[in-house]
């Protein structure tokens, strides 16, 4: 629907039709996964010592990185890893790795990546992050995201975040998910649209260009994806894979 329309013949209210850009706004600006070199550290090594000798490093190892989490499995004391191709076997080769395209892993990767439901409390491997590209005031009823399944219950700021479905931020998530800002964990609102989603920052400020955590890391984010898991029927597997393939890669401590 073009915006001209939109608050003049369709009958949406006009304070609607104004909010409907906060949707509408894409950018070419990706989430980022950030990989802990100690998390990954320790959670290979615990993988390995919990048994097996062959890592699944399939699909860019879960999307956390091939070649980063080859070195760091291996010098834990694996024996192979499996891969998807006989290129990426050869990459490997010359790394000193051994790389193979068939044999089932035996090596936990619930452990290996730090996730949820694994024996271990380990910290993520991976922290999905997004940041906020605007802010906006709502007043009470006004309604944000494409359909106006959230209306503001009272005066608030909303914040549009880089990362939609286009991402893995699915979207189901929309009105459940909780992601983190500033240390404490706010809802996304509204339907997750391609490239962004809107988080309500309930009566606070964020900064344009602020960091805002999906899931991962340290804080109250940690173990988001476990809700990410209920909301959508995928796995934390699946979800964490997803996502970090479709981010720019980074690192931190």
């Amino acid at each position: 629907m073009p915006s001209s329309l939109r608050g003049s013949h369709t009958g949406i209210p006009e304070h609607e039709a104004r909010l409907d850009h906060v949707c509408d706004t894409t950018s070419s600006a990706l989430p980022r996964a950030l990989i802990s070199r100690s998390a990954l550290t320790a959670a290979a090594v615990a993988a390995v010592r919990e048994g097996g000798v062959r890592a699944d490093l399939r699909r860019d190892a879960w999307g956390h990185g091939l070649l980063a989490v080859a070195h760091a499995v291996t010098v834990a004391g694996a024996r192979e890893v499996r891969v998807d191709s006989e290129g990426e076997v050869e990459m490997l080769r010359l790394e000193g790795i051994a790389g193979v395209t068939t044999g089932e892993p035996d090596i936990d990767p619930s452990i290996l990546y730090g996730l949820p439901g694994s024996n271990h409390d380990a910290t993520p491997v991976l922290r999905l992050t997004g940041r906020v590209m605007s802010t906006k005031p709502l007043r009470a009823g006004d309604a944000v995201s494409y359909g106006y399944t959230f209306r503001a219950s009272g005066d608030t700021t909303v914040a549009l975040v880089t990362g939609g479905y286009a991402q893995g931020i699915v979207r189901a998530l929309g009105n459940i998910a909780l992601v983190e800002v500033d240390g404490i964990l706010r809802p996304i609102v509204g339907r997750v649209a391609m490239d962004v989603c809107v988080v309500d920052l309930e009566g606070t400020e964020a900064p344009v260009g602020a960091e805002v955590t999906y899931f991962g890391g340290t804080g109250p984010a940690r173990d988001e994806i476990v809700r990410w898991s209920s909301a959508t029927d995928m796995s934390a597997a699946e979800l964490v894979a997803v996502a970090g393939s479709h981010a720019v890669r980074g690192w931190e401590a």
